[in-house]
């Protein structure tokens, strides 16, 4: 049994305004849900995604207002892809970038693959990665209400980069926990003395689909702010898979959340033996399970066991006014 590839990819935000707009109007993908932290109802939780609000196309941000900057190293999630259509998007966004004042590199090759490197406006660590007719995971759905013509639009989670300070463990438990295949590396753009990328993938492979690690033995920990990526989450189809997955991350003896039903997914959480926190969510029921498709995003969502809270909840919440300026 394997898992699909990347379900969604969670950030911390000091500034979700300004994130609001970065990623609505800069980067065009839609705003698909508003909810809250279910862990600490007192802050917001945003999910952007494709027009429908489809796995493996999300990027969400927990509101932390004040958040200190993160300071960079080892075991981290220390780069998130994001899929376009072909290398001509590339440039199309290499452009966008330096219109918009986007701090973005040069187009390069990453597992043999053209990107382009680029940071939102707290510092997270992007990559746009051209698919070029690659099969793999299949494309999410342009949201036509940005300015982003079609064929340029995100098309969904790209690859993600682990930095570790040892491969090994890592490794260990993607091939021998999650099923993922190794299917081979490239060189690091960091130079020459710095450890191949070694590539992992899962389900029907391509970018979709894939772990990049990276060994930086020497390096500090990871001391996560803004900017920082929380966790990263991989697709269960659905939630006979689910328990099936529940067992083998227990019979492994890893220390786990147990189940956690968030709703719009059920979810378990693990951290693996270099500190990165895992994910593992069901692609059903959905984000639209309590909104139509049409109207993804416009209200403040909350789970039913948190709706009869929902006075106290919005209270407590800060007023977050979203729009792109």
């Amino acid at each position: 049994m394997h898992l699909l590839g990347l379900h969604h990819v969670s950030i911390l935000t000091g500034k979700a305004e300004m994130n609001y707009d970065f990623y609505t109007r800069i980067m065009g993908m839609r705003l698909i849900k508003k909810g809250v932290n279910q862990d600490n109802t007192s802050s917001y939780h945003l999910f952007y995604g494709d027009a429908i609000g489809s796995p493996g196309t999300e990027l969400t941000f927990f509101d932390i207002p004040h958040l200190g900057r993160t300071y960079p190293g080892v075991s981290s999630i220390s780069s998130t892809s994001l899929r376009v259509k072909s290398s001509e998007s590339l440039y199309f966004w290499k452009q966008r970038f330096s219109e918009m004042g986007v701090k973005h590199e040069e187009i390069v090759k990453r597992a043999n693959r053209d990107t382009l490197a680029f940071e939102d406006i707290e510092g997270t660590h992007l990559i746009l990665v051209a698919e070029n007719g690659e099969k793999g995971v299949k494309p999410g759905v342009p949201w036509e209400q940005s300015d982003i013509p079609n064929e340029h639009a995100i098309l969904g989670l790209g690859s993600v980069l682990l930095t570790v300070s040892s491969a090994e463990p890592t490794a260990y438990v993607l091939t021998e926990v999650l099923n993922f295949r190794h299917i081979g590396g490239y060189p690091s753009l960091l130079g020459k003395g710095f450890s191949d990328v070694e590539v992992y993938s899962t389900g029907e492979g391509g970018p979709g689909a894939e772990v990049h690690i990276q060994a930086m033995p020497g390096l500090p920990k990871e001391r996560l702010g803004r900017g920082g990526v929380h966790h990263v989450a991989f697709r269960i189809p659905n939630e006979e898979q689910y328990d099936y997955w529940v067992e083998r991350i227990q019979v492994h003896r890893y220390p786990n959340s147990g189940k956690v039903d968030r709703y719009y997914f059920k979810a378990l959480y693990f951290r693996e033996p270099n500190g990165i926190l895992f994910e593992l969510s069901t692609d059903t029921p959905g984000f639209d399970v309590d909104e139509s498709r049409e109207r993804l995003g416009e209200n403040l969502s909350l789970p039913p066991f948190l709706e009869s809270q929902r006075k106290q909840i919005e209270e407590k919440l800060r007023p977050l006014i979203l729009e792109s300026k």
